[in-house]
């Protein structure tokens, strides 16, 4: 049966893979994964781009596992030098744009969820979305499912780790930044110009440090990702706006980050673009963490933002594929890393319910 379900997995891929699906432009996917389930004679449900689905003997009396990836990506970038919507398997290597991020972890959800799809008196339910708009944090992804699916309990988030158990994962606080100046004529004397008024402020940013360090995550990253000012050569700006990247541990909430920035950084004004991305993790003691580790799986702390960021219960990002190969020219995924991450995750549930079904 697991040879039968990795072998569609796989097929279903190379179709997801030869049909784009940009953040917010997921329908076609959707209605792939959606002709997948009907082939399964698994019955399912759409909102929006998510589709999504129970086990068949649901029982609400029971606590419920919720199974995720996403089918949504970003935009090729310029140095592909493969077509990025064409599946081509070479020296065991799946080629193509969202191989990695995440469509090796979602066919291998899908492929966990059927296998145990019909089997009867599990001692937890399973639910798997498979969501729209991860990419860029949309409205209408994962976050819009959570008040249609059952309370889940537990969550599998899907995303490239290699396989190995990520318990943590930083949170993002994004920041819109400006430092004000006073405008003028490029000819004149100015002592308040807007743009070396930033110097000072891009050193602050750039040495300011949480004192909070996490055991699993570390520090708290603070990043300048953008800068901009000015129209014209001959006209110093009024002001320069900065974008900043905060991605943010477990130690702080994602409103001590904005209180914090907003008493202590020097800039005339710094807002946040949101606060709802928050970092996410699961004990070291829970079962789930266990069964991975009795696997032979190891545990790290990931700095990469996914769904588990909307979450509220405990959860544990694994999925096939390595997280560096994502957004990158010429993105594959390993065949036998979609062959062993179907069967990590039915082990790994196995172990969860402590049973051989």
């Amino acid at each position: 049966m697991i040879d039968k379900l990795t072998t569609k997995a796989i097929n279903l891929l190379k179709q997801l893979v030869e049909t784009p699906s940009f953040s917010f432009e997921e329908e076609q996917t959707a209605q792939l994964i959606k002709h997948w389930f009907q082939h399964q004679g698994i019955p399912f449900n759409r909102h929006k781009n998510n589709i999504w689905s129970t086990n068949k003997y649901f029982d609400e009396s029971k606590p419920t596992i919720l199974l995720n990836s996403h089918h949504d990506t970003v935009q090729p970038n310029s140095s592909y030098t493969k077509d990025p919507f064409k599946a081509v398997v070479e020296d065991g290597k799946l080629y193509g744009l969202g191989s990695n991020d995440a469509g090796g972890c979602l066919v291998s959800l899908l492929a966990t969820f059927a296998y145990f799809y019909a089997k009867k008196d599990l001692k937890y339910n399973l639910v798997i979305v498979a969501s729209a708009e991860e990419e860029n944090s949309g409205d209408n992804g994962l976050n819009s499912m959570l008040s249609i699916i059952p309370k889940i309990e537990v969550a599998i988030v899907g995303e490239p780790t290699l396989m190995q158990l990520a318990v943590a994962e930083k949170g993002l606080v994004v920041f819109d930044a400006k430092i004000k100046g006073t405008p003028s004529h490029a000819a004149h004397p100015n002592t308040d110009n807007a743009i070396y008024n930033c110097i000072p402020v891009l050193q602050w940013f750039q040495d300011y440090k949480f004192e909070r360090t996490s055991t699993v995550l570390g520090d708290v990253k603070m990043t300048v990702t953008q800068i901009k000012a000015g129209k014209q050569h001959n006209a110093i700006p009024g002001e320069v706006e900065l974008v900043v990247d905060v991605r943010v541990n477990e130690c702080y909430t994602n409103e001590e980050i904005v209180q914090t920035l907003q008493e202590n950084a020097p800039c005339s004004s710094i807002i946040p673009r949101s606060t709802r991305l928050n970092s996410s993790s699961i004990p070291l003691e829970h079962e789930l963490v266990k069964a991975g580790t009795e696997l032979g799986r190891t545990t790290y702390g990931s700095p990469t933002l996914s769904d588990q960021a909307i979450l509220t219960c405990p959860s544990l990002k694994l999925g096939p594929g390595d997280s560096t190969r994502s957004h990158t020219a010429d993105e594959f995924i390993y065949v036998n890393e979609i062959e062993d991450g179907i069967k990590t995750y039915i082990n790994l549930l196995k172990k969860y319910y402590k049973t051989e079904i």
